[in-house]
């Protein structure tokens, strides 16, 4: 479970608003049922999948005095039983349905949702109606789920920007629920009952206190008569009255954070309006005007003082939300230049105004941000729950015709009123450099013994037919697989879910094989350089001839373009002249380069450096390629004809994958991009980018020190000698998600979470590419626990290397797969996505099809023998960031 942080929200314009009385119009459904449940159905054909997500309406707001994390609380042991069902049969069931379901906590909502192949919808109907009419909030089932909440706590407290948000909310919310968040203590939690968590589901977990979302690929009439079945049976309950909230007065205070961040990170924040506030829609468009690449707080970046800015909506509540703007500096800078800077700009913007032409490009942006929210199942279902659920409106397209018919005095006078830099609270997390990477005494654990397979958990009879049938994923359109002139590879496919097109493109690189020696840091400082501009139109002018069209685009070697269909030949034009021919002037060259330097002397002081680079150089030979590094020097040194040389090497038509996606024939497609990219070309033989095979590596333990973290971050990883192309890339694939993925039901989650509550997560994978492979295992626990959990993980890799997986596992573990292929399709990025990544390794585009036929016929001896090959659990590199494990 995680709670989702909506920073900058951005929600759905559905054409035709349904009234609250049941009736279908526009592909929309909405009833209320007797017993008070609103639903509501929302049909989207992009993929043969769709999203359930359940909003009760209460949250962090609601929980009792001195236990602020009991809605929190409440929202994991929904996972461990509802009624007639247990922990392990919910577990079983979502792992079945292809793992992809969640939950969150916020204030004034606390969020279910899953996503699942179309015909599965009524499995997934049937656990969330059972999960409202029960859960079953044991204290034994508590005592076991308190541990891994707590080891969420954890992670959260060592992070320093979730710090800064918390400490800020206790600013600007004081004596009000908003002051605390939804995440819980330790302490809480110690003191927390599962009669307690029980009292918290009967009182707020009730069909007339919950609203049902569901999108996708479904006849809204037919679901809405099931909907009816499963849940009108569930009795409505009286709802106690939800907390007032009195705001006080914001009293001006500041404050610094210690960080593990690699830069100085400088906020200045501000109480504005909530979501039921008239002036929400404003508020929304101001938030985007002070964020435009074209005003002034931007311009900092391009000025040199500051190596990144941003403003936007942080918090969104009902009756307040939290806007701040932020400057990224490098290490041991004075924050009190760019913090008067930014005052200066803000209160600038307050006395004075925006600019009109800002408001306008931000009000064109959010009405194609609300197409585009279209092309995603989950988003479309988000959306909806967000508008409803979270800020009590009827429709997703209420805030987006709001914010239509804002104007610019509307935009300025919510400016004058709440950007009051005299009450804003300041805010600095100061970075606290890693102490060096130190060799660790490794694992002492017990010795390693085999664990007996699990025994299999029986499924409802209405479950158990549809969850466990297996077979190979219908094969979705095929995608247009064209070669332009050039030998740029151009991938098209048609969808008609809304007016817009997704265009994701990569050029095959290697920077460790590509940079000229002593030339380290060029491919960074060229990245940065594509924001500035191209030889026809300097930085402002091209971004606004991308505002003009509301199309948002970026350049480099993964590049991207969306745009509405009206507007696709002249976005692919503007995506073409920053690709092709990008600005690079020597003045903004001057002050990238110098950025650059500061950032990698704070990268290479960072824990997250340090952890990385002590399990690179474990992992890998002495003089591998990729233990290459930039140093504040090598990038200093850098000229502007290193940058246009590298350039010139990098970027080839015929080392590039370009992926369209949306309301556009294959035919329009090729015409545009031969139009504009056709003219490109690339001069000389093709480049090497791929990297040597390596060695298997040998065992090593490192501790990086962390003084920001309380929870140590431990991953286990090792070099495998083989690469995606080999026969066994799949058994092991397999294998490897009967330990994980799937939640409760995978051996990894059972082990070191739902039994023994030493981790929040477990994480497990195996990538290949071209000539390598590494697998990892990564968790995050207290100290004292670091080598009990690892004796749990190589105890279950022992296992697979020395008995066959169970046949329920092994199906499990299938249809997780299986389904994840289908649902792979549930979003144009994803789709595009995976066509680029596919290409650039030299798959067939219809791999997930091909895998899903490999992966149908393997048997567990196949999959014990890979693991015995391939896995050996007594060489891991073992790198803990955070304090000195125990």
């Amino acid at each position: 479970m995680q709670r989702r942080m909506l920073l900058i929200p951005t929600v759905l314009l559905i054409a035709g608003v349904a009234a609250p009385q049941e009736q279908t119009r526009n592909s929309v459904v909405r009833a209320t049922l007797e017993n008070g449940l609103r639903v509501v159905i929302v049909r989207d054909p992009l993929a043969p999948v769709v999203t359930i997500e359940e909003n009760y309406l209460a949250g962090g707001n609601e929980t009792p005095a001195g236990f602020p994390g009991t809605a929190h609380a409440q929202e994991h042991m929904a996972f461990r039983g509802c009624a007639g069902l247990s922990a392990d049969q919910i577990a079983a069931i979502y792992a079945e349905l292809g793992g992809d379901q969640n939950a969150d906590t916020q204030q004034n909502i606390t969020q279910y949702f899953v996503t699942v192949p179309a015909p599965d919808l009524e499995v997934a109907l049937r656990v969330d109606s059972a999960c409202m009419q029960d859960v079953q909030d044991s204290q034994e089932q508590w005592l076991e789920e308190r541990g891994a909440i707590e080891q969420e706590v954890a992670r959260d407290l060592s992070n320093p920007t979730y710090k800064f948000v918390t400490r800020l909310n206790q600013d600007l919310f004081k004596g009000t629920p908003y002051a605390h968040d939804a995440l819980g203590t330790k302490d809480s939690f110690d003191a927390t009952t599962g009669a307690m968590l029980k009292k918290y589901f009967q009182d707020w977990y009730a069909p007339n206190n919950a609203i049902l979302v569901i999108a996708g690929d479904v006849d809204p009439a037919a679901t809405l008569a099931r909907v009816k079945q499963l849940y009108g049976p569930i009795k409505q309950r009286p709802i106690p009255a939800h907390p007032e909230i009195h705001l006080p007065p914001v009293e001006a205070d500041s404050f610094t954070l210690d960080s593990n961040l690699p830069y100085e990170l400088v906020f200045v924040a501000f109480r504005m309006p909530g979501t039921s506030s008239p002036d929400f829609a404003a508020t929304r468009i101001l938030s985007d005007v002070i964020g435009s690449q074209r005003a002034d707080l931007y311009g900092l970046v391009p000025l040199g003082k500051a190596l990144v800015t941003d403003f936007g909506l942080a918090e969104t509540y009902p009756k307040a939300s939290v806007s701040f703007a932020l400057a990224a500096v490098a290490p041991e800078t004075d924050p009190a230049p760019i913090t008067a800077e930014m005052k200066t700009i803000l209160a600038s913007y307050a006395n004075k105004g925006v600019p009109a032409a800002l408001v306008e490009a931000a009000k064109k942006g959010e009405i194609a941000s609300a197409e585009f929210q279209q092309n995603s199942i989950p988003d479309l279902a988000a959306s909806w729950s967000q508008a409803l659920a979270g800020e009590g409106r009827d429709s997703p397209s209420d805030i987006v015709e709001a914010m239509k018919n804002v104007t610019l005095a509307d935009v300025n006078r919510v400016a004058a009123t709440y950007l009051a830099v005299q009450s804003a609270i300041v805010a600095t997390l100061k970075p606290s450099a890693s102490g060096e990477a130190v060799a660790d005494k490794g694992f002492g654990g017990a010795e390693v013994t085999t664990v007996a397979p699990t025994k299999p958990v029986a499924l409802p009879d209405w479950a158990e037919a549809s969850v466990k049938s297996l077979k190979v994923p219908q094969a979705p359109t095929p995608p247009s697989d064209l070669t332009l002139s050039n030998g740029l590879r151009l991938i098209v496919r048609t969808e008609r879910v809304s007016p817009t097109v997704t265009v994701i493109g990569s050029v095959k690189h290697e920077s460790d094989l590509q940079t000229p020696a002593g030339k380290d840091g060029s491919d960074d400082v060229l990245a940065e350089l594509f924001s500035y501009g191209t030889e026809t139109r300097d930085r402002l002018a091209f971004q606004k001839a991308l505002d003009d069209i509301a199309a948002t685009e970026n350049g480099g070697t993964n590049f991207g373009l969306k745009v509405l269909k009206q507007d696709f030949a002249k976005g692919v034009e503007l995506l073409a002249e920053n690709e092709l021919h990008p600005a690079l002037p020597p003045d903004a060259f001057r002050i990238v380069r110098d950025q650059a330097a500061q950032l990698v002397a704070g990268t290479l002081a960072s824990p997250a450096y340090r952890t990385n680079r002590a399990l690179e150089s474990a992992l890998l030979p002495k003089d591998d390629p990729e233990l290459r590094e930039a140093t504040p020097q090598s990038v200093s040194a850098l000229a502007l004809v290193d940058i246009k040389a590298y350039y010139a090497t990098v970027f080839r038509p015929d080392m590039t994958t370009v992926a369209v996606i949306g309301d556009v024939t294959p035919e329009e497609a090729r015409l545009v991009f031969e139009k504009w990219f056709g003219g490109w070309k690339g001069v000389g033989t093709k480049p090497t980018v791929t990297l040597p095979a390596v060695p298997v590596n040998k065992p090593a333990a490192v501790n990086v020190p962390d003084p920001a973290q309380v929870q140590d971050s431990v991953e286990l990883a090792q070099e495998i000698p083989m690469n995606r192309f080999h026969p066994d890339y799949y058994a092991l694939q397999l294998g490897d998600h009967v330990l994980g993925g799937g939640f409760y039901a995978t051996r990894l989650y059972r082990d070191l979470r739902q039994k023994a509550g030493y981790v929040y997560n477990v994480d497990n994978a195996l990538h290949a590419t071209e000539t390598r492979a590494t697998y990892t295992v990564t968790y995050g626990c207290d100290p004292a626990n670091v080598s009990k959990a690892r004796l749990l993980v190589e105890q279950e890799l022992a296992a697979m290397r020395t008995t066959n997986v169970t046949a329920t596992e092994l199906q499990q573990a299938k249809a997780l797969l299986l389904r994840q292929i289908t649902l792979s399709e549930s979003s144009e990025d994803s789709v595009a996505g995976g066509f680029v990544s596919r290409a650039l390794v030299g798959l067939p585009l219809d791999e997930p099809i091909r895998a899903a036929q490999r992966y149908y016929t393997l048997t567990a001896e196949q999959v014990r023998v890979a693991f015995e090959k391939w896995i050996r659990p007594g060489v891991f590199v073992q790198v803990v960031r955070g304090p000195a494990p125990q």
